[in-house]
């Protein structure tokens, strides 16, 4: 056996090796790709429901949305109502109301006071202003005055 010949046979048997090589990786390329075929299959058949089931949820939540606007919309409806009565009803009652208690009070401290008209209470000059002193039977003394 010449060079040559011993070469051809080192390429040939080199070529052998490289060829089975890729033969094993097309096979186990194969076996990923059918894997994967199955995966996308398997995910295929679980999300279809899974997105019909998304749809209706969504479907249902729109209409929900819907009641719930409408419901907000009467709420509004309604706070506006009671918020026209309430000044209605403060307008037509509270001025007379606070008018009358006020005239209560007052009838009731007239009444109250039966001071002597010479005794009025005694005033104090402070820098040129004339203040009232300080009232005589409190909250705390009405009672005891005797």
């Amino acid at each position: 056996m010449s060079g040559g010949e011993v070469a051809g046979i080192l390429v040939a048997v080199f070529w052998a090796i490289l060829v089975s090589f890729l033969a094993l990786a097309l096979v186990r390329l194969a076996q990923t790709l059918k894997a994967a075929t199955r995966l996308v299959d398997e995910v295929t058949e679980q999300a279809v429901p899974l997105l019909s089931e998304a749809s209706a949820t969504v479907r249902e939540a729109n209409t929900q949305l819907a009641r719930v606007d409408s419901i907000a919309s009467d709420v509004q409806e309604v706070t506006s109502n009671a918020s026209a009565l309430s000044s209605t009803v403060s307008s037509a009652f509270g001025g007379p109301l606070v008018k009358m208690a006020a005239f209560g009070y007052g009838v009731r401290r007239a009444i109250g006071r039966k001071v002597p008209p010479g005794e009025g209470p005694a005033r104090t000059v402070v820098i040129g202003k004339t203040l009232p002193s300080a009232r005589r039977g409190g909250r705390r003394n009405r009672g005891s005055k005797g």
